[in-house]
């Protein structure tokens, strides 16, 4: 088994559906979809210093909780001023509304923090964007893999292949409490033959981040956890973040995260999915964090004060390659590039999105911080094929305050002949 158990998980057979999760759990935590709307968007200015998107982004987390999402926290800033909103329920049971700066589950967000750190150590001669997996932990590859780059880890053209489907709800439900090996985690998958040739196509996925975890244990001698906290979150002054380890816990004052399952009876419950030990997703996955927190990182990251310039660069360039399964690649080593168009003009801005079940955020500014958004969602089926509505309206509002900024800060460029 490349797993122990941490602690007895609720006696439920992987293979129950969703109705069997919430007819066996019951209702002491099964609980139906609330329909109250009593905790809507609290406003961080005035109307008249309202930076462009402020009001669409209020209508985009109004009503909530909902069948779609039970709260959300979001932040908008940029050159025009800031705003902040929230909306909902942290806690369904006491009803509790978010104040903004509750802690949540930041998912793959956690991979530009990965990245960031691996390119400071890039940039300190410890590690080698051209250097192997293989020269670095020569026994973590199968032999007949071909040489792994450390670049091609952060942008995602590795090749390597990731673990079977971890299965349905149900069967991660009952695993939730399990602590995994950090090598055994990545291994799992190299039963596998190469996807594709390193370096040829990007295919978007956890392991080649794990196995970034892995070497900046190697090259620094000390845990990435440790490595984290040290290079990135103390120096940049987050101090609601952190990387929980084996811990399913959310210390301090957080979201509650929930499931929507269907119970015996055809009606929608809600599970509670806030403890969850985050070891299965570790350096791609784990970190616990706040809105502002993700602010802050976001202009220290793109203002440099975080990765180096030369560095930084890499962080805001897209492969040229196919990506797999058809299409472009859109990662960068950490970030992702979205084009919001209108048909008039296109807007470049870059971030990452994360998700882990209750919980679905992501970051999102332009390259010259004119515009950044952050926001937090309580999605009720938080990996579900679907966009969650509440974050479709959040990204759709953004898009229109990056151009309305970029514009703005254009024409004032042109007035002043800078």
């Amino acid at each position: 088994m490349p797993y122990r158990r941490r602690r007895t998980a609720v006696a439920i057979a992987t293979a129950l559906t969703a109705t069997a999760v919430a007819a066996v759990l019951g209702a002491t935590t099964a609980v139906a979809v609330p329909t109250a709307t009593a905790h809507t968007a609290r406003p961080g200015a005035s109307a008249a210093q309202l930076p462009p998107g402020a009001d669409a982004l209020r209508q985009a987390i109004a009503g909530l909780p909902s069948a779609d999402a039970t709260a959300a926290q979001v932040r908008l800033g940029g050159a025009q001023g800031s705003w902040q909103g929230t909306s909902g329920e942290s806690d369904i049971r006491t009803h509790r509304a978010p104040k903004g700066d509750e802690r949540f589950r930041a998912g793959s967000i956690t991979k530009v923090f990965t990245a960031a750190l691996a390119l400071q150590l890039v940039h300190e001669g410890k590690l080698d964007l051209d250097g192997t997996v293989q020269q670095y932990l020569p026994e973590l590859l199968p032999a007949n893999y071909p040489d792994v780059k450390v670049k091609q880890l952060l942008n995602y053209t590795s090749g390597l292949p990731s673990a079977n489907d971890p299965g349905d709800f149900a069967s991660q439900y009952e695993r939730r409490f399990t602590t995994w090996d950090h090598v055994q985690l990545v291994k799992r998958g190299f039963t596998q033959p190469m996807e594709f040739a390193p370096g040829t196509q990007q295919h978007y996925s956890n392991i080649g981040y794990n196995v970034l975890g892995l070497l900046i244990e190697k090259v620094t001698g000390h845990s990435y956890e440790s490595e984290l906290r040290d290079r990135v979150l103390r120096p940049t002054g987050l101090k609601d973040t952190y990387s929980p380890g084996n811990d399913p816990r959310i210390h301090g004052r957080h979201t509650h995260g929930y499931q929507a399952v269907k119970a015996a009876d055809g009606s929608t419950q809600l599970i509670d999915v806030t403890d969850w030990n985050q070891s299965i997703t570790w350096a791609s996955g784990d970190l616990v964090t706040t809105t502002a927190d993700l602010e802050r990182f976001t202009t220290a990251l793109f203002r440099g004060r975080i990765v180096p310039e030369r560095e930084l660069a890499l962080m805001f360039t897209v492969p040229d390659v196919p990506a797999y399964g058809g299409g472009k690649a859109t990662y960068s080593s950490g970030l992702s590039r979205y084009v919001y168009d209108d048909g008039k003009k296109k807007t470049e801005v870059w971030g990452k999105t994360g998700d882990r079940y209750g919980y679905v955020n992501g970051f999102a500014a332009t390259k010259n911080l004119s515009s950044t958004l952050v926001y937090a969602v309580n999605g009720t089926d938080a990996k579900g094929k679907e966009m969650n509505a509440v974050v479709g309206r959040i990204i759709g509002a953004f898009g229109k305050a990056a151009q309305a900024a970029q514009g703005t800060q254009a024409a004032s460029a042109a007035r002043t002949g800078s």
